[in-house]
């Protein structure tokens, strides 16, 4: 398995979507090199809004979470402008011709659910809160025409959650998954560090 990155230059900003400024979902299971592939399919952009979608606890709060965040940051250039968002739509509207790196899905449905405060909603309830959020979503990548990179989580490969939050967040990113890889150009499965694009 190749790495596509050295054939996926950006094109210049404000260009139509072609093959230079595609939109891609990266997808893969936790440290398998995911924010990693999808920083080096950005390498050679001046200019790159990366939206960090997930909780920002206190360094005291969350430590382990907090060091996570700032190995992120310090790996990104520093022409990289960093939005802490969970609103995808007004990123991706605000960030105009630029391209756009969001990291990432799993962090962002955290955030939506705990923003509603709604683990212990019935999963109906829960299940269009997302949806309505992902239409947001969708509609403004819909609309993007520079390049575009999204990473995700792959958690439907492991054993059953104990809990029902987890089954939960399993079964709801699953969906918002399968829905973002449908307006993408390319969905590329990194494992242990290797790409495969599906």
């Amino acid at each position: 398995m190749s790495d596509p990155a050295a054939s996926a230059a950006a094109g210049p900003p404000g260009a139509p979507r072609g093959a230079g400024d595609s939109m891609v979902l990266v997808t893969g299971g936790v440290r398998s090199g995911k924010s990693g592939h999808a920083e080096r399919l950005l390498a050679g952009c001046d200019r790159v809004v990366y939206v960090a979608p997930g909780p920002t606890p206190e360094a005291e709060q969350d430590p382990d979470w907090h060091a996570r965040v700032e190995a992120h940051r310090v790996r990104r250039p520093p022409t990289w402008r960093t939005v802490e968002t969970a609103d995808l739509g007004a990123a991706l509207h605000g960030a105009g011709d630029d391209p756009v790196l969001v990291d990432c899905l799993g962090t962002w449905l955290t955030a939506v659910i705990d923003e509603a405060q709604a683990w212990e909603a019935p999963e109906e309830t829960v299940g269009a809160l997302v949806a309505e959020r992902l239409d947001g979503l969708l509609a403004a990548l819909s609309r993007r025409q520079a390049r575009t990179v999204l990473v995700t989580n792959e958690v439907g490969w492991g054993v059953v959650p104990a809990h029902r939050s987890g089954r939960l967040f399993r079964d709801l990113l699953g969906r918002s998954n399968q829905r973002v890889a449908e307006v993408c150009d390319e969905v590329h499965l990194v494992v242990a560090g290797r790409v495969l694009v599906l």
